[in-house]
């Protein structure tokens, strides 16, 4: 063994590549050197934690997070947001466009959100840039200026600063960011289904659900889809919450375009069916649907269609999520939990801990081009998330640490306790709590 080795991380069960087995992982200077037999003997000066069969997992990347910071940082925060993040075993999180105040659409906007970011962030961020009917100018410089791409909405996004592309802005946007070599990402529901849809109003869960059908996401995937081949765009699908878009999205890639898709932990383990009227906890854009609906999408993820699963975590103040459905603030807050949510649901369904990792370390960071990240291997940084995989907690919003307490897994009884996190070699929370120096970097594109 290398006796520049730091660091000796054990457990009988270590996620790789290649599938769990008992391992000893050597770090030097940061940076995963070695995957070792788990009874090797440690270099002289080598730090030790035996985490005995407590689960060592890569670090989760999270791509969807809304910090909102600055400008509605009383919602979140980098720093109460990058605590959330340690808490529940993710060590990189990629920070969304839009509710912070500038939004990133233009180079000054990003300065402004690294500046926010660079004092209190306890994980590595990155930052999307924005694509909107108005800032086609801007999407050169944002790129060159490192932001891993660029998120759009087909529909109204909820706030005024962030408008949504019409079918011409969409075939100008792609068209640029194809030309650039970059990604774009987009919410896809489709505003003319949204619009001839029920009115959402008053605290019945059916009622908003049916105000978000599902064929404003199909239709919106299908627009997304024709524009990819018109231009050669590499896009990306966010929070896929409709099932029924997976043929298409499975046929686009057998035919060779670059499309991948994600969905969120609310998809695969919340369902319509038990959503309580006036609880707005759960409202989200695409929502919660029914179970069946579920179902395919935990197929859609065992077949490959869906390559990642991110939180979009989306929080808000309590006092904006009032009881009626149509003027709640729509998001929800579960960047801390997602690892345990869906290890509950996964491994009622026959999945392991190789293949979440695969959902939320892996595809993650390969959708974001993170090199050095998601994986358990030689040149990787040395990001890890210990999990008691069979250990329950009942999940207490007051014990999170995101800015407001609200949350739709209130009282749930969750399997998978998250004992500690790493990033880069240093232990950044321990049991539920992050330490206090914050560590993380700023990431651009490589």
């Amino acid at each position: 063994m290398d006796r520049n080795v730091e660091l000796i991380l054990r457990s009988t069960r270590v996620v790789v590549p290649e599938g769990i087995r008992p391992a000893a992982v050597a770090v030097t200077g940061g940076r995963i050197a070695a995957v070792l037999p788990h009874g090797d003997a440690a270099p002289p000066g080598a730090v030790v934690e035996d985490f005995g069969d407590d689960v060592l997992l890569p670090g989760l990347v999270d791509t969807h997070v809304h910090v909102n910071d600055p400008g509605r940082s009383e919602w979140e925060g980098f720093r109460s947001a990058t605590r959330a993040a340690a808490a529940g075993g993710v060590t990189t999180l990629v920070d969304m466009p839009l509710n912070s105040l500038p939004p990133t659409t233009t180079v000054a906007g990003l300065r402004a959100k690294r500046a926010a970011a660079r004092a209190g962030a306890h994980t590595d961020v990155g930052f999307w840039g924005g694509a909107l009917p108005t800032n086609l100018a801007d999407l050169r410089p944002l790129h060159d200026a490192g932001v891993f791409g660029f998120k759009s909405f087909l529909s109204p996004s909820g706030v005024e600063e962030f408008p949504h592309l019409g079918r011409a802005d969409l075939e100008a946007v792609a068209r640029e960011i194809a030309a650039l070599g970059g990604l774009l990402i987009v919410h896809a529901e489709d505003p003319h289904h949204l619009e001839d849809a029920p009115r959402a109003g008053g605290t019945r869960y059916a009622d908003f659900l049916a105000s978000r059908p599902r064929a404003a996401e199909n239709e919106a995937v299908g627009a997304l889809l024709a524009a990819a081949r018109r231009h050669g765009t590499r896009v990306h699908v966010l929070h896929l919450s409709s099932a029924d878009a997976l043929p298409a999205l499975a046929a686009a890639r057998a035919g060779g375009l670059p499309v991948t898709v994600e969905t969120c932990p609310h998809f695969l383990t919340l369902t319509a069916e038990e959503v309580p009227d006036g609880a707005t906890e759960f409202k989200c854009c695409p929502p919660i649907r029914e179970a069946a609906n579920q179902e395919a999408l935990w197929a859609g993820l065992a077949e490959g269609t869906i390559d990642c699963v991110v939180s979009d975590h989306s929080p808000c103040t309590a006092d904006l999520k009032v009881p009626d459905f149509a003027r709640a603030w729509g998001g929800i807050s579960s960047l801390q939990l997602g690892l345990p949510a869906v290890w509950t649901a996964a491994r009622r369904r026959g999945h392991t801990l190789h293949d979440v990792a695969r959902w939320m370390a892996g595809g993650p960071a390969a959708l974001a081009g993170l090199a050095a990240k998601g994986a358990i291997a030689p040149g990787k940084d040395a990001d890890f998330a210990v999990l008691a995989p069979d250990e329950t907690f009942t999940v207490d919003p007051a014990a999170l640490h995101h800015r407001n307490p609200v949350t739709a897994y209130a009282g749930r009884t969750l399997h998978g306790v998250v004992r500690s996190t790493w990033l880069r070699g240093r232990k950044i929370a321990d049991h539920g709590t992050p330490l206090t120096e914050p560590t993380g970097r700023l990431l651009e594109r490589a």
